[in-house]
């Protein structure tokens, strides 16, 4: 292994960190490469439960750059983005459920997340309803580009029997 560490695990550090990955020492696309060899490619359903929509926004940004990152690499991306716990506030449209000092930030996710729904190698968003119930939060105030789900645990479970790694970003 080369002194910076791998791709993946710099780019999940720094979204467990908070930080963007311009803060991480540079990577080769040579060491970047060496884990991906033989790859066509890469199944990930993310679970997303942030409290935080500032650190939401970010993780939002590092799995879009890792998305980025197969693709220059020749990888197909295969991810799954599942909305939980708190991080459902912030994929809704009901203000009402947003602490005024977060809703500025809230719009950016919104905006992320229409982004993502867009961009190639991103299959499915998802919003588990059970936290959605507990918030009262209805479902149709969802954003458009995220499907509700009955149970997100069943989903990511689901995910990974048909091959998809878990992350918890």
């Amino acid at each position: 292994m080369n002194p910076n560490g791998n791709l993946m695990r710099g780019l999940l550090l720094g979204a467990a960190l908070g930080i963007g990955a311009a803060a991480l020492p540079a990577i080769s696309a040579e060491s970047a490469a060496v884990p991906l060899t033989g790859m066509k490619e890469m199944k990930i359903a993310f679970d997303i439960t942030d409290a935080n929509p500032k650190v939401l926004l970010n993780k939002l940004e590092v799995i879009d750059e890792t998305r980025q990152s197969l693709l220059k690499q020749g990888v197909t991306p295969k991810f799954v983005l599942a909305f939980r716990g708190e991080a459902s506030r912030f994929v809704q449209t009901d203000i009402d459920k947003i602490k005024p000092e977060d809703r500025e930030l809230a719009a950016k996710v919104a905006a992320k997340v229409k982004a993502l729904k867009q961009a190639p190698g991103v299959e499915s968003l998802e919003q588990c309803s059970i936290p959605l119930r507990q918030r009262e939060i209805a479902e149709s105030k969802v954003i458009p580009e995220i499907k509700v789900v009955e149970n997100g645990w069943i989903a990511l479970v689901s995910y990974q029997a048909r091959g998809y790694a878990y992350i918890a970003p």
